[in-house]
């Protein structure tokens, strides 16, 4: 049986590649070079072009968010060569932007989950708290008094804090955006903003380093890249689970062979040993092997997750 199964995988293959890629491809990312997003997508695109006749090239188109470049993609030939690096910001797009011009499910074929990044929770190091618990306790005894960083209305940043305020029984904070969590560090580490829920990538290195307190992660489990700092649910609030994520998407449309090589070539890139651990590094929990279906489902709860918590307290991209 295993070996008929190869013979009839083998023509699939074969003709995937005589479908994809037939020129350079360019994955487009909607955000600037350098961040927490690029990053990564570089390091996938090297890796594939490896494995593969032609070169997968990165391309920032930045705009509007991440509109600009999103639609980009949505309008492009559904061939498998234009294809878009999306994260946790394409689930929440519908129900931050008053009007898109494109649809962020009807538009996009999702192909390949990559990883999911946890966020974690940083205090200032003279606020009076070691705990998760003994944090919550002083934001109740203080409705109002404390301010949190985030990397802009409707980041991720952002959605993480809204989302630790009503798991923690509708805690009262003072939101203040800054553009990137970057730039509210000198605020954070001066004691004029008390507390940030930054994407692990960017955060756990200030932790590392003492500049803040880290008091939890919101992975299900501990992250590898720092065992000593608990979830949120071993520090005592259960039901916290946040995850950013990256994700390779085509066009709606773009053909199943297509669909299937694109899959394969980002599964075989992120599976590579080497490449593994430089993502993990970044704090990513890869999901080698995963297929189209896992990816769309995966978008689909993503979604219906964020939705109601966005409507709900009114954010708006900005």
């Amino acid at each position: 049986m295993r070996r008929r199964a190869l013979l009839v995988a083998l023509p699939l293959a074969a003709q995937a590649q005589t479908v994809w890629p037939t020129a350079p491809v360019r994955l487009v990312v909607p955000v600037a070079a350098g961040g927490p997003t690029d990053v990564p997508a570089r390091i996938v695109a090297d890796e594939m072009s490896r494995h593969l006749p032609q070169r997968i090239v990165v391309e920032n188109r930045t705009g509007g968010g991440i509109v600009v470049g999103t639609e980009m993609v949505a309008r492009a030939p559904r061939d498998g060569q234009t294809l878009l690096y999306g994260t946790i910001a394409h689930a929440v797009a519908r129900a931050m932007f008053e009007r898109l011009p494109f649809d962020p499910v009807a538009d996009f074929q999702p192909v390949a989950l990559i990883g999911r990044i946890p966020m974690i929770l940083l205090v200032n190091n003279d606020l009076p708290v070691r705990s998760l618990t003994e944090l919550i306790a002083l934001l109740r005894a203080n409705p109002g008094r404390y301010d949190y960083a985030s990397a802009g209305n409707g980041s991720s940043v952002h959605l993480a804090s809204e989302l630790f305020a009503r798991t923690a029984g509708g805690l009262q904070m003072n939101h203040v955006p800054f553009r990137g969590t970057a730039a509210a560090v000198p605020d954070l580490l001066a004691g004029r903003i008390h507390l940030v829920v930054d994407v692990a990538t960017t955060g756990l290195p200030l932790a590392q380093r003492g500049a803040l307190r880290p008091l939890a992660v919101s992975s299900l489990t501990r992250n590898p890249a720092a065992p000593e700092i608990p979830t949120f649910a071993e520090a005592g609030l259960p039901g916290y689970e946040v995850n950013t994520w990256h994700m390779v998407m085509a066009p709606a449309g773009t053909p199943r062979p297509v669909i299937d090589a694109v899959n394969a070539a980002v599964n075989q890139a992120i599976a590579t040993p080497a490449i593994a651990q430089r993502l993990r590094d970044l704090t990513m929990e890869v999901t080698a092997g995963g297929t189209p279906e896992q990816a769309s489902n995966f978008l689909a709860a993503e979604i219906a997750k964020w939705e109601p918590i966005i409507r709900a307290a009114g954010i708006r991209a900005g």
